[in-house]
């Protein structure tokens, strides 16, 4: 399950592409790209039969709406998602109809849609225990004959991920693979204040606490509301605080770290004390007051954006969406990526993505569609056509061999969509995202606001010590029972004793751990271990 890929991504002159077969009725042809195309072209592509005469098959394929579409074009209708259906229908005699769902609130839209059956024909979902929900209830249909039939490419490209999208020894969805493996958070702090104190740059907790007492005190940034650690309240994440607390867990098992995968590391041994330690922090003015009221996380923004924040724990690279605007506002701020959460073996560890990604799916409402569905996400997994769709058919390709993304204003002007990444739902893994000077291009090459010292740093410190959490093709019992709630449950019960009154914290832990515990967090616990028990050597 965990051989390395050896399938190589050919990159391509823009101007042409490959197609990929898309099943055994259907041959390579070799056509010219076209950026964008108009509607009457559009639509005489999706409607027309191809030359063998026979109809096209047609499906519909969930698209996420951010609300970022490029004037006058919608989510499901623009260049892209012109661009794709003429190529799949030439390629694939697969028409394609494209049914938007907000990104914000994604899987509640999808699961009413699956209880309605109104869902599209391709959905897909990052969340395990929703697809396991569904497979356990009757709602996907399942792909293993259209996968062993039309499913050829995404075997030799992403082959080696899709046993998780398996049960009971069918496929019941094709995992997404992920492009360059990154760390779930990275921690920021501002190195202009510690250059002004005279400080290095942290390498342990204590190293850091010293830091933040002294942005405190001392005020570098001479601002009006100094805030040393910068968090939000949103309770859909855990980003603003696990690599913090669970820097004080010890080493775990294998057994131990499926137990307390990721989410539930703050219930492990030890996790109690990096608990009491954010706790001090906050009582001594170090950590953003009332955070937990920013349930937007708006707040937060604002003073990453204002030049207020001192260091920061966030989505690993989030920070791109804030340093542009804060160097509008403060033109010498400079955050720097580090690596301070020292475990109790004086190590780190590095919380990092799986290889695998989405679980695309096909709702049992469209079981007589698989083999058109398995079509369609074939061609997707093709490298050529995965870069064309990601990067825009208008992309250029760098002397390193890195495809150029467009600027926000320059996909706008083609009619593209703000992010076009939403339709590469496939197959993510590049040529150059396994090199690291072709990343760090990637990055130089799009965002000006750092140099390829800060980029190069980011880069080791989004490699270091990188550990991916033991995951294996199965939704537990309790798990589809108890887990959305416990999750949210979680999250709260870390802010409750961040933010309480020191004397309290030992009996509002206790209490607040044993209400997590009997709302299923035990049943959870105990599934997991005899999962692990029973599976783990198979």
């Amino acid at each position: 399950m965990k051989r390395k890929l050896t399938a190589t991504c050919a990159l391509l002159l823009v101007a042409a592409m490959t197609f990929t077969a898309c099943g055994s009725k259907t041959s390579n042809t070799t056509k010219t790209t076209i950026s964008t195309a108009t509607s009457t072209e559009a639509d005489t592509a999706t409607t027309a039969p191809t030359d063998n005469g026979e109809a096209p098959e047609e499906i519909s394929v969930m698209v996420w709406d951010r609300g970022n579409a490029a004037p006058n074009t919608t989510s499901t209708d623009n260049a892209l998602t012109k661009w794709i259906q003429e190529q799949v229908l030439q390629a694939c005699n697969v028409k394609v109809n494209f049914v938007s769902v907000p990104r914000s609130g994604s899987d509640d839209k999808l699961n009413i849609m699956m209880a309605g059956g109104t869902a599209p024909d391709i959905v897909f979902t990052y969340s395990q225990n929703l697809y396991g929900s569904y497979v356990t209830s009757n709602g996907l249909a399942d792909l293993t004959d259209a996968y062993a039939n039309n499913g050829s490419t995404i075997k030799n490209n992403i082959g080696d991920i899709q046993y998780m999208g398996q049960m009971d020894g069918k496929q019941y969805a094709i995992m997404k693979r992920r492009g360059q493996q990154v760390p779930r958070h990275v921690s920021y702090i501002r190195k202009d204040w510690l250059d002004k104190l005279g400080m290095e740059v942290p390498k342990t907790k204590e190293e850091l606490f010293t830091a933040l007492r002294a942005f405190k005190e001392k005020n570098p940034g001479n601002v009006d509301n100094v805030i040393p650690w910068a968090m939000g309240g949103t309770t859909d994440t855990e980003k603003f605080y696990l690599n913090f607390i669970g820097s004080y867990v010890p080493e775990l098992s294998e057994k131990d770290a499926y137990i307390y995968s990721e989410n539930f590391k703050i219930f492990a041994p030890g996790a109690v004390d990096g608990l009491k330690q954010m706790n001090q922090l906050y009582n001594e003015g170090l950590i953003t007051n009332n955070f937990a009221t920013d349930t937007t996380n708006d707040i937060f923004k604002q003073d990453m954006c204002a030049g207020n924040v001192g260091f920061t724990l966030d989505d690993a690279t989030n920070i791109f969406d804030y340093i542009p605007v804060l160097k509008t506002n403060v033109v010498d701020a400079k955050f720097v990526p580090l690596m301070c959460f020292d475990t109790p073996e004086g190590s780190y560890i590095n919380p990092t993505e799986p290889l695998f990604g989405m679980f695309i799916m096909v709702p049992a409402t469209g079981s007589d569609k698989v083999d058109a569905c398995m079509k369609y996400l074939n061609w997707q997994a093709d490298p050529a056509v995965a870069e064309n769709i990601e990067f825009t058919p208008d992309h250029k390709v760098s002397d390193e061999g890195v495809p150029q993304s467009l600027t926000e204003d320059e996909l706008y002007a083609k009619g593209y969509p703000g992010t076009t990444a939403d339709l590469n739902i496939v197959n993510q893994h590049f040529t150059y995202v396994d090199n690291k000077e072709a990343v760090i291009s990637s990055w130089t090459a799009t965002l000006s606001w750092e140099d390829k010292e800060w980029f190069t740093n980011l880069y080791d410190v989004e490699n270091t010590n990188q550990y991916v959490y033991p995951t294996f093709p199965a939704v537990l019992e309790s798990e589809a029972t108890y887990l959305s709630n416990v999750k949210v449950m979680a999250i709260e019960y870390v802010y409750k004793l961040i933010s309480c009154d020191p004397s309290k914290f030992d009996s509002l832990q206790k209490s607040e751990y044993d209400k997590i515990l009997n709302t299923g967090l035990s049943k959870i616990l105990e599934e997991r271990a005899a999962y692990y028990d029973a599976n783990a050597t198979k």
